[in-house]
């Protein structure tokens, strides 16, 4: 007799993208930007592709009650879910609550028609605007409240670059689950 194998596969792929200002995002023109941390002329590309992170206890916790009705955790839906970013660089590990910076980190809410499903994908996306998270991009999170007082599904610590006054970033999460 065959044996049956139990696993679920997970998968998450961010994808950064960058607008040097609020008039080409509105264009949907994303471009290179200045790497103000690099050496002098170089540039951060205009999308990034950050492949896997680490899912949050808490975040598994309220997934497995919202799943069975133990109890009425929030949802990640458009009303509740934020993406959020910071500037700490610490490996993600499944203890923690969210953004491990002290001061430099952001939420934003999604934009319209997020999250959206397709088949077994669920993807999150959010746009930080000219005014906000203007630091260095090191680490990432999805959160169902405005900040790191909800459950966190996931972390992921990848440094992006630094975010600069005027500028435009999207975040796009896309969470596959087979």
């Amino acid at each position: 007799m065959e044996s049956i194998s139990e696993r679920i596969y997970y998968k998450t792929r961010w994808l950064i993208t960058r607008y040097p200002c609020q008039e080409a995002y509105e264009r949907g023109e994303p471009s290179e930007v200045p790497d103000i941390n690099g050496p002098v002329g170089s540039m951060l590309p205009a999308h990034s592709i950050i492949e896997g992170n680490l899912l949050l206890n808490e975040g598994i916790q309220a997934i497995l009650e919202l799943i069975t009705g133990i109890s009425t955790p929030t949802k990640w839906d458009s009303g509740n879910a934020r993406i959020g970013v910071g500037d700490n660089s610490t490996a993600a590990n499944a203890t923690q609550g969210g953004l491990q910076a002290p001061t430099n980190k952001a939420w934003n809410t999604m934009e319209a028609t997020y999250p959206s499903r397709s088949n077994t994908t669920i993807t999150w996306q959010a746009k930080f605007d000219a005014n906000t998270a203007n630091f260095g991009w090191q680490e990432f999170t999805i959160v169902n409240v405005a900040n790191d007082t909800g459950n966190n599904i996931n972390r992921v610590a990848n440094n992006q670059g630094t975010k600069v006054s005027g500028q435009v970033w999207t975040v796009n999460v896309a969470v596959t689950l087979s």
